[in-house]
C-alpha cells in the first residue's frame, strides 16, 4: 500500500482563528483542509507564525496550536515569537522578512521533528523569514510550493497600493516605499498586542467574548500608559505622531533596502520553489514582470464553493426589467482601492439621462458620514438606489436576484476578488476595470473599462443601455468557477509531477 502524501500548509494565521483574521486566504485554507479530509491518500498539517507572542519577550519556539476550536487540534501548529510580524504592514520592510537565523532554526526544527513532508505549501510568506525556503537544500525530496494570493514578495505593503490612494506601478528604486504607509505600526506595540492576546487565551478567555474584549482593551490601555511612563523616566523624547494627512518616515529609510528586499525575495523563490501558483493570469503576468522564472509560475484558480451556484443557475433575461432601466450591483467594501469612490464620482458626473436609467444596489459596510451623504445625494439622479450595511453569504441569492450587471471597478491589481466570483457564479455578467483578475471570469473585452477612467466607464454603461453587448456571446466565452474537486486535481498535479 502506498504511503499517504504528507503535506504541510503554511499561512500567517491559523485557518480556525477565533478572531477571523486573514480574509479570503483563511477561508480558502479552511475549505482546502476540509476537502483533504475526504482524501485518504493525503495527510495534511498546518503551521502559522507572526501573530503569537509571549507577554515577556523570549526566543522563538514552535508548539501545537492550543487555542481556538478543538477541531483538527492534532494537525495545527504555530511558531511563537517569530521575528517577522504578521500581517506584513506590522513590520513593514523589516530586515527579518528576508532572514532571521533564530526563527529559521525554529522552522527547520519543526520540519525535522514533525516531518518529513512530501510537500510544503506556503500560502504566504508573511510571518516567516523568506530564507526558510532554503529548506529545499536540507530536504531536496520535498516539493516546495508558494501561492501568490498577494504581492508580498515584491511589495512590503503587499498590494502594490501606494499611500492608500493609488496603484504602484513603479516603486522608483525603493523611494516610493520609504513613505508608503499613511501611518506606522510600532513593532514593540504589535508584539505587546500579541502578548496580551496570548496571555488572555492562556487564562481561558476566547476572542469575541465580553471578558476577553474587556480585558484586552484595559490591558492595552495600561500597557500604553506604562510605556509612556517609562519614556518619561528615561527622559526619552516621545515618538512624534504625524498630524492627519502627513506621512511618517519609517525604517528602513534607505530606499536601497527596499530594492534589496525585492531582489532577495525573488532570488530565494527562484532558487528554492518548485512551483509558484498564481491565483489569476493577471497575478502571473505581474510575477513574471517582477522576475519570477516562467517555468515555475502557473495560473491556478482557487477552488470555491460558489461553483455550486454556477451549476444551479442559468443566464438570466437581459435586462430583467422592461422599463428601459438596468440594475447594477456593488458588493464589498467602501474603499478607494476597491473603486468605490471612483464609482460614486463616475455616477455623480454621469449625464443625467443616462443616470436616470440606472438602478444601483450597494451592499457594503457603512462608511463615514460624508460618504453616506454622497450616497443619499446620488439617489435622486438614479432610477433607484438601495443600500445594505454589508451582507451575509446566505443572503446573496436574495440580494442579487434583480441584478443585471455586477460592478468591479477596482483601482489596484486585485488578484481575483471574491465578490466578483460570488456574482459571476450566479450568472450575473461583470463590468470590470482592466486591473486584476476579475476580467478573466467573463473574458469579454466589451465589458472592461480602463481603471479610473470615468469616460470609459460611461461608454461601457452606454453600450449596455443601448443593447450593444450580446449576453449570449458573453456567457459562451465566460469561464466556469473552479470547484474544490477540480482545484484539488490541479494541486495534485503540482504535488505529484510526472
Amino acid at each position: 500500500m502506498t504511503a499517504p502524501l504528507r503535506i504541510l500548509y503554511y499561512n500567517w494565521v491559523d485557518y480556525l482563528d477565533d478572531e477571523r483574521r486573514g480574509g479570503g486566504v483563511t477561508v480558502y485554507q479552511r475549505n482546502l483542509m476540509a476537502a483533504l479530509d475526504d482524501q485518504p491518500e493525503v495527510k495534511a498539517y498546518f503551521l502559522s507564525a507572526g501573530v503569537a507572542h509571549d507577554l515577556r519577550s523570549g526566543p522563538p519556539r514552535w508548539e501545537q496550536q492550543r487555542f481556538g476550536p478543538d477541531t483538527d487540534r492534532a494537525r495545527r501548529f504555530e511558531i511563537i515569537n517569530s521575528a517577522v510580524l504578521a500581517p506584513a504592514h506590522h513590520g513593514f520592510g523589516s530586515a527579518a522578512q528576508i532572514t532571521d537565523p533564530v526563527t529559521e532554526a525554529v522552522f527547520f526544527d519543526f520540519i525535522e521533528k514533525t516531518g518529513p513532508y512530501d510537500v510544503v505549501h506556503f500560502n504566504n510568506l508573511e510571518g516567516l523569514p523568506a530564507a526558510v525556503l532554503k529548506m529545499k537544500e536540507r530536504w531536496p525530496q520535498t516539493r516546495v510550493v508558494l501561492s501568490l494570493h498577494n504581492y508580498y514578495p515584491f511589495c512590503p505593503q503587499v498590494n502594490l497600493w501606494h499611500q492608500e490612494r493609488e496603484t504602484c506601478d513603479d516603486f522608483d528604486a525603493g523611494r516610493a516605499c520609504v513613505n508608503c504607509l499613511p501611518h506606522v505600526h510600532d513593532a514593540r506595540h504589535m508584539r505587546l498586542s500579541g502578548g496580551v492576546s496570548q496571555t488572555l487565551k492562556n487564562l481561558g478567555l476566547r476572542p469575541g467574548s465580553w471578558s476577553y474584549d474587556k480585558a484586552y482593551r484595559w490591558s492595552m490601555r495600561l500597557g500604553g500608559r506604562g510605556a509612556r511612563a517609562w519614556r518619561r523616566v528615561k527622559k526619552a523624547r516621545p515618538r512624534r505622531r504625524a498630524p492627519p494627512g502627513e506621512l511618517q518616515r519609517i525604517a528602513p529609510v534607505d530606499s536601497s533596502a527596499y530594492v534589496a528586499r525585492r531582489r532577495e525575495m525573488v532570488a530565494l523563490i527562484n532558487a528554492h520553489c518548485d512551483t509558484v501558483l498564481c491565483v489569476s493570469d493577471a497575478v502571473r503576468r505581474l510575477a513574471l514582470a517582477h522576475g519570477l522564472r516562467e517555468e515555475i509560475t502557473h495560473t491556478s484558480y482557487i477552488g470555491t464553493r460558489e461553483a455550486a451556484a454556477f451549476e444551479r443557475t442559468t443566464p438570466r433575461d437581459f435586462p430583467a426589467r422592461s422599463d428601459g432601466t438596468l440594475t447594477l450591483a456593488y458588493l464589498g467594501y467602501m474603499r478607494r482601492d476597491k473603486g468605490f469612490y471612483f464609482l460614486l464620482k463616475a455616477l455623480e458626473e454621469m449625464p443625467a439621462a443616462m443616470a436616470a436609467r440606472l438602478r444601483l444596489e450597494v451592499a457594503a459596510r457603512r462608511g463615514d458620514r460624508a460618504v453616506m451623504a454622497r450616497l443619499k445625494d446620488l439617489a435622486p439622479r438614479l432610477a433607484a438606489l438601495t443600500y445594505a450595511d454589508g451582507y451575509a453569504h446566505d443572503d446573496l441569492d436574495r440580494l442579487l436576484g434583480p441584478v443585471d450587471v455586477g460592478l468591479v471597478p477596482v483601482l489596484w491589481h486585485d488578484n481575483l476578488p471574491q465578490v466578483a466570483i460570488e456574482m459571476h457564479a450566479r450568472h450575473i455578467p461583470l463590468l470590470t476595470a482592466d486591473m486584476g483578475g476579475a476580467q478573466e471570469l467573463g473574458r469579454c473585452p466589451e465589458m472592461v473599462f480602463r481603471a479610473g477612467d470615468i469616460a470609459d466607464f460611461h461608454a461601457r454603461v452606454a453600450a449596455l443601455l443601448a443593447g450593444e453587448i450580446d449576453m449570449d456571446t458573453y456567457w459562451q466565452g465566460a469561464m466556469a468557477p473552479v470547484g474544490m474537486a477540480q482545484h484539488m486535481e490541479d494541486l495534485m498535479g503540482h504535488y505529484r509531477p510526472l
